[in-house]
């Protein structure tokens, strides 16, 4: 299968790419390399032949000339400003990343006669604060923040297409997904934040009183999810929850971290974050029923494999108990 990846050399991209190659399909992957560290987590693609780089931003005119010279079969658009924080100092931004690439992508789409978009959309605060958690996708999306709204007018746009022109989008609404390759920004991948700072011995800090609740999905169990989507028939459209449906608080995250690294240092508290849900988690029957998919990683592996990467990448010497 030829594939195009856009935000190939982030976090869940670069992984999705890799497990691509790993089951023989054709990639090109795609990143303006704003990512860190960019060429670290494409190290492995680049060995293999069925791969091929084009360094571009998805908001770029020459967009569309990739997408036809690549000739997919299947497009992942997972390129987009994802943290909440720099949305809500700069929407502009935001919105430049996440709109009007996304309509980039979709405009070359078209061009080119591509079947399937598999797009990657905001689950963690896509309905808001629902009444009834985990949410489901038939809770009406409530944004709390310019991220999250970007995300559902990406949504918005795939499905604008889908009339118009015939594509068959699906979009996975992701929850907060972590593990290897993922860097902590600006209070972005907790896990990471906590593991990090653990390990060099430095203090951490909890947001608000460590009672919110978030759904953690494993990385590897999130790239499994878009090669399900891309195995589904093409008549198959829609939103897919991809989460766990499990919350799990800060504390208790912060607890399953400490144990991972091997320390008992409690943590600080600061004020909660403006335009942070306290309550999320999602649903996922409907992508284990329609998709197939499910997660596999227990919270408690997932972190302990974070957190042996992280101490692989660190390098840190022997540390005393806190």
């Amino acid at each position: 299968m030829r594939t195009l990846v856009t935000g190939a050399a982030g976090f869940i991209g670069s992984t999705l790419v890799d497990r691509l190659l790993e089951e023989g399909h054709q990639v090109t992957g795609v990143d303006n390399l704003s990512a860190d560290p960019p060429v670290a987590n494409l190290e492995s693609a680049h060995r293999h032949n069925r791969f091929n780089f084009v360094a571009v931003d998805v908001t770029h005119p020459e967009l569309p000339d990739v997408v036809s010279g690549s000739n997919p079969e299947v497009v992942f658009h997972l390129a987009a400003q994802v943290d909440v924080r720099s949305s809500i100092d700069d929407p502009l931004f935001d919105a430049r990343n996440n709109v009007l690439g996304t309509i980039n992508l979709l405009e070359a789409s078209r061009r080119a006669g591509v079947p399937r978009i598999i797009y990657a959309t905001s689950g963690g605060d896509r309905y808001g604060a629902p009444a009834t958690v985990p949410a489901a996708e038939e809770t009406p999306a409530a944004p709390f923040s310019p991220c999250a709204a970007a995300k559902v007018a990406g949504e918005l746009y795939m499905g604008a297409y889908a009339g118009m022109y015939g594509l068959a989008p699906i979009c996975l609404a992701l929850a907060n997904v972590y593990g290897p390759r993922q860097v902590s920004y600006r209070g972005a991948g907790v896990v990471s934040i906590f593991g990090s700072a653990m390990i060099s011995g430095r203090p951490t800090a909890i947001h608000g009183d460590g009672t919110a609740t978030r759904d953690y999905v494993y990385v590897d169990d999130v790239a499994t999810a878009f090669l399900c989507a891309a195995d589904a028939p093409i008549t198959t459209t829609g939103t897919f929850n991809i989460g766990t449906g499990v919350q799990t608080t800060v504390t208790e995250l912060h607890r399953l971290v400490a144990e991972a690294v091997g320390v008992s240092r409690p943590p600080d508290y600061a004020a909660a974050r403006v335009g942070e849900i306290h309550v999320s988690a999602l649903d996922p029957t409907r992508a284990r029923k329609v998709l197939g998919w499910k997660p596999d990683t227990d919270i408690t592996e997932g972190i302990k494999r974070t957190v042996d990467w992280m101490r692989a990448l660190l390098d840190p010497r022997p540390l005393a108990e806190a």
